[in-house]
């Protein structure tokens, strides 16, 4: 009688039981929405009595996904000391080259002549820009960037979900950073024959702010999101 009313009706006799299967994943996808407004409720609510202070589900609501856990102290304080510095040399590199263009401190040896660096024709990009204004530049946007407010700001759109994150930005522009000191070096070994202390102190500092920041983000990521799917196996 069973299979009579399923060829009267003209549906085949495993339609419920493929529906049901077709509904369970719609049920949990609902549910997961569900339990994440939940939790954003539970944020606002702690939100109001904790000074404004957002909870993780607000803040993943505003990053688009899982908030990533604080940096360390000492990385934020430490890249931004070294930012602050890479700052100065740069500002002086600049106002001697505008000026007088004689370094103090700076011995005039086979090796070591900051003079000839500066004044070479590879002190300039193009034969426009100053190397020294490129990277006073550099480090102006490194001292914000590297700021302990913009720390905090890591797992923040610039503007929207389409944007990059702070944290990808300062990446990408201390990534380009070394490849341009490397080539700097190349220049000041190859072609000049001759090294800046000044320039070589940028080059160093350039070079451990990489190495910090890259090392931050490799090992410190977002945890997994709760209601995440399981892999299918």
């Amino acid at each position: 009688m069973a299979s009579q009313r399923q060829a009267g009706t003209g549906r085949p006799a495993g339609g419920k039981a493929a529906g049901s299967r077709n509904a369970a994943p719609r049920n949990r996808a609902e549910a997961g929405k569900a339990q994440a407004r939940a939790a954003a409720r539970a944020d606002r609510a702690t939100q109001a009595g904790t000074g404004g202070k957002p909870g993780p589900a607000a803040a993943a609501a505003e990053t688009g996904g899982p908030q990533l856990p604080a940096a360390p102290r000492w990385l934020v304080w430490t890249t931004w000391i070294l930012s602050l510095a890479g700052l100065g040399v740069s500002v002086y590199l600049t106002v001697e080259h505008f000026t007088s263009n004689s370094l103090a401190l700076c011995p005039e040896t086979s090796g070591v002549n900051c003079t000839k660096v500066t004044t070479s024709p590879e002190s300039m990009v193009f034969g426009v820009l100053p190397v020294a204004v490129l990277g006073l530049a550099f480090y102006a946007f490194l001292a914000v960037a590297n700021s302990p407010w913009a720390w905090r700001l890591d797992a923040l759109r610039l503007g929207g979900p389409r944007l990059p994150s702070v944290r990808t930005v300062r990446v990408a522009s201390l990534v380009v950073g070394i490849g341009f000191v490397l080539y700097l070096v190349y220049a000041e070994l190859f072609q000049i024959d001759a090294i800046c202390l000044y320039c070589t102190s940028v080059h160093i500092i350039t070079f451990i702010l990489f190495c910090l920041v890259v090392f931050d983000a490799t090992f410190r990521h977002a945890p997994p999101a709760a209601n995440a799917p399981a892999r299918r196996r």
